[in-house]
């Protein structure tokens, strides 16, 4: 029998309660992330006060606030991660236009660049090292043998490019969403 001024169904309340606990909103997420909830709880007791609010997000840029302007090597970090980026999803055996994509985009980047000594200088790279776009390996390697054709310009350690998979290999997309298999369509679901 249950003790004087308890609920005779406090044992049921408690192992739904731990039951629902493993039910979460979000099972994907982190296990103490404060989005977490219980499904279901019961209680008898009064319900747990909620978890603080996350801090709002610091303000990007304030009212008189003056930004720095990015380096020519800041740029020139995210550029080449980028490329690389680009390089390492580009297909096994690539269409005709995907060839005609690559190299239009490094004839871009050589025209549009925002550094103009670096633009001018990848020009010269270029018309020494046209694109080697015939599958992901040979762009890859390609481009890590521009990336140092450049970094030694700069007097800057050249990469190893047997290990350009391992530093800048595909991206882990499930159901391959990230192939590039390309669009003429700018707004395909309308």
């Amino acid at each position: 029998m249950a003790p004087s001024g308890s609920n005779p169904l406090e044992p049921v309340f408690q192992t739904v309660a731990a039951f629902s606990r493993r039910l979460l909103i979000a099972p994907d997420t982190a296990p103490d992330d404060h989005r977490l909830r219980p499904l279901l709880s019961l209680s008898l007791s009064p319900p747990a006060p909620p978890p603080p609010a996350p801090p709002p997000p610091p303000e990007v840029l304030k009212k008189d606030a003056k930004v720095a302007p990015l380096t020519k090597e800041e740029v020139g970090r995210a550029t080449w991660m980028l490329l690389h980026t680009i390089a390492a999803q580009f297909p096994d055996e690539p269409t005709r236009q995907q060839k005609r994509d690559a190299n239009e985009l490094m004839a871009l980047l050589s025209r549009i660049y925002p550094c103009k000594e670096c633009a001018d200088h990848f020009k010269e790279v270029l018309k020494a090292n046209p694109v080697q776009a015939g599958s992901q390996a040979e762009f890859s390697q390609w481009l890590c043998y521009v990336h140092n054709v450049v970094n030694r310009s700069l007097g800057k350690t050249i990469f190893p490019c047997q290990r350009v998979n391992a530093r800048w290999g595909k991206l882990d997309c499930p159901d391959r969403a990230c192939d590039l298999g390309g669009s003429n369509d700018i707004m395909p679901n309308r």
